[in-house]
């Protein structure tokens, strides 16, 4: 929670008014001021946004749509000796439109992970980053699709093993399409270790998300996400999960920011499984 406090006082500050003068950039040449970066930061933001439709984010899959937000996850995985591990922050964290066209996503401090279970330590998880290009896109107007490339980076910083043991790479290619009420975001990517690969293994995530827009804040869904490996102790298998979810918002709090909730829970659907019934409840600021 303190993670929590500390990114909405910092979301706070982006909406105290500008400081005048020497924050504002040199004179154009009608006698006034041209906007500086920061300055004209949301102009750009709503700028990039209304160049896309306008759906909800899934709950497992990562959008392709640009976002500028604080998000913050919780999982509950259970795994098949029925021991629960909680998950707290999910590898999300402040998502920042610099620049027309592209995301990062900055996870800073990393997921902290309780494993209820003596015999293994809790502790923070690996911290990673990700930066989205949006290749092409079209709003409501004018066809209701998109396409962008992600390139995502996770880094063994995890303590008493809750993360990998070397850097992972994960390049990704995401895409939607939307018809009427009805949309389809999905990702399809490779996970790339850069050292150890005998013991992580590789996967290749493919998710998927069918969503209704309901009423104008929810937006019921259901996930297909789907994991095969390859190396590693797993090497070969598959997993597969169907998540069924419910995703509301945007709610206005104050100015631009905003509340977006969602919840759902994984079910497996392949005989080979690590964990099974895992809870999702993400809490988002959108801004």
């Amino acid at each position: 929670m303190r993670i929590c406090r500390n990114v909405l006082v910092f979301l706070a500050l982006l909406f105290l008014p500008a400081v005048p003068s020497c924050a504002q950039g040199p004179a154009n040449s009608s006698g006034g001021t041209s906007p500086g970066y920061f300055a004209d930061w949301f102009n750009r933001v709503d700028h990039t946004q209304a160049e896309q439709p306008h759906w909800a984010t899934p709950l497992a899959t990562t959008t392709p749509r640009l976002e500028e937000e604080f998000r913050c996850d919780t999982f509950w995985q259970t795994n098949n000796s029925g021991i629960t591990t909680e998950n707290y922050g999910a590898a999300k964290g402040l998502e920042l439109i610099p620049a027309e066209r592209v995301e990062v996503i900055l996870v800073a401090p990393p997921a902290y992970i309780v494993h209820n279970n003596p015999a293994v330590k809790d502790g923070f998880g690996d911290w990673g980053f990700l930066v989205k290009y949006r290749i092409l896109s079209s709003n409501e107007e004018h066809g209701k699709y998109i396409l962008t490339a992600f390139f995502q980076t996770t880094l063994p910083t995890g303590q008493y093993n809750n993360g990998a043991t070397d850097a992972i790479i994960t390049p990704t290619i995401a895409y939607g399409k939307g018809l009427g009420a009805f949309d389809i975001q999905g990702t399809l990517g490779v996970t790339l270790p850069t050292g150890n690969e005998a013991k992580i293994g590789r996967t290749v995530p493919w998710n998927n998300a069918f969503q209704y827009h309901l009423y104008p804040k929810f937006w019921p869904e259901v996930e297909v996400n789907y994991t095969h490996f390859q190396d590693g102790p797993n090497n070969g298998k598959t997993q597969v999960f169907m998540t069924p979810g419910l995703v509301i918002g945007r709610l206005r709090l104050w100015k631009r920011l905003a509340l977006t909730v969602g919840g759902g829970i994984q079910i497996a659907t392949t005989q080979f499984h690590t964990n099974n019934h895992n809870g999702i409840l993400s809490v988002r600021f959108p801004f």
